[in-house]
């Protein structure tokens, strides 16, 4: 049984991640004729157009089950969403593209687990988010992982300066999915949306005006298209996740996104498996387990709290309705009376308290 007493924010987590595992060794293959920084706005692009197209499908076809609406960005979430765009979705794909120009797609898709630890570290320590000694421990394999495949002996201090890039873009994603844990109870669906079509419009400009040329118009469908599946609808899927299991949780189940990586640019770009890459898969691996049999349960008290979101009613929503909410679920402004009990929990929005 899921450490979180449901086993679907995981599954979406996971999800998300193979998606995104998806895109390192497609776009090794998109940067001979497009640049890192038009790639990045491509796939940001992609991502927010398509998710754009879903939103107008959704507001035709939406049941009527689902009422009320969810408040858009209210107070400084918009401040939390600049930020996310500007550290997520422009600084951090831009360096990671110009990465992977120097490095293997399988030992990128593998680096790419640095995002999970950096992300872990930062809830921990800069969040005080609370994070298990078993977290800890698998953050501290895929640590060992990536210290691996950034060994380079003929470079100077034996550092491959485009595997530090990629950890780099890294550290911008796990400043992103903290800033986003933030408004995580707002609609994942516009929370991407606005972010690939902002990111994906400042990065698209930004390559116009360095490169000054426009590239054939295949890469771009493929990029775009790409960019929808692993940018778009993976960041809907992680938003989600986030919601329920907290920035260090998701995360981690996020860090399984360089197995599927690692398999395609095996299997489609006959990249050799060496040493290193062994190694530091089989320690992906460990870690992994090790995040999914956590566990993490104790007395806990909730706090009055006032907030909207989709919700149904359950042990956290017993509050009084005014006759106008519609059928569940539905989204509403509600209150949290004080609650003390225990059960499997994580840090999602209604058990962010002090341990």
């Amino acid at each position: 049984m899921s450490s979180h007493g449901n086993r679907r924010y995981p599954a979406l987590a996971l999800l998300a991640a193979a998606l995104f595992g998806l895109s390192a060794p497609v776009c090794k293959r998109l940067l001979g004729p497009l640049s890192p920084l038009t790639l990045a706005g491509l796939l940001y692009l992609g991502s927010g157009m398509g998710l754009l197209v879903v939103l107008l499908l959704r507001s035709l076809l939406r049941s009527r089950r689902v009422t009320g609406s969810a408040a858009l960005f209210p107070g400084r979430d918009l401040l939390w969403l600049a930020g996310g765009v500007i550290c997520g979705g422009v600084a951090a794909p831009a360096i990671l593209l110009w990465g992977l120009r120097g490095e293997s797609a399988s030992t990128a898709s593998l680096l790419l687990s640095s995002e999970g630890i950096l992300t872990t570290l930062l809830a921990g320590v800069m969040f005080r988010e609370a994070v298990g000694a078993r977290v800890w421990a698998a953050v501290l394999v895929m640590a060992v992982a990536s210290a691996l495949l950034s060994h380079d002996r003929t470079a100077p201090w034996s550092l491959s300066i485009h595997a530090l890039a990629i950890v780099a873009a890294c550290l911008f994603w796990g400043i992103d999915n903290n800033l986003t844990r933030n408004i995580s109870g707002n609609d994942p669906l516009i929370i991407a949306a606005v972010k690939g079509l902002v990111a994906g419009s400042i990065s698209l400009g930004l390559g116009w005006l360095v490169g000054r040329n426009a590239p054939p118009a295949a890469p771009w469908v493929l990029a775009m298209l790409v960019g929808f599946l692993s940018y778009g609808v993976s960041l809907v899927l992680y938003v989600l996740a986030l919601r329920h299991l907290g920035s260090a949780r998701t995360a981690a189940y996020f860090g399984t996104a360089p197995f599927l990586g690692v398999l395609v640019s095996i299997l489609w770009l006959r990249e050799t498996i060496t040493a290193p890459l062994a190694a530091a898969l089989t320690l992906a691996v460990a870690a992994t387990w090790l995040l999914l049999t956590e566990r993490h349960e104790h007395l806990h008290a909730h706090e009055v709290l006032e907030h909207t979101h989709l919700h149904t009613h359950d042990a956290h929503h017993r509050h009084a309705h005014e006759g106008g909410e519609g059928s569940e679920p539905h989204t509403h402004w509600h209150r949290h009376e004080p609650l003390t009990h225990s059960h499997p929990h994580a840090p999602d929005l209604h058990h962010r308290h002090e341990h």
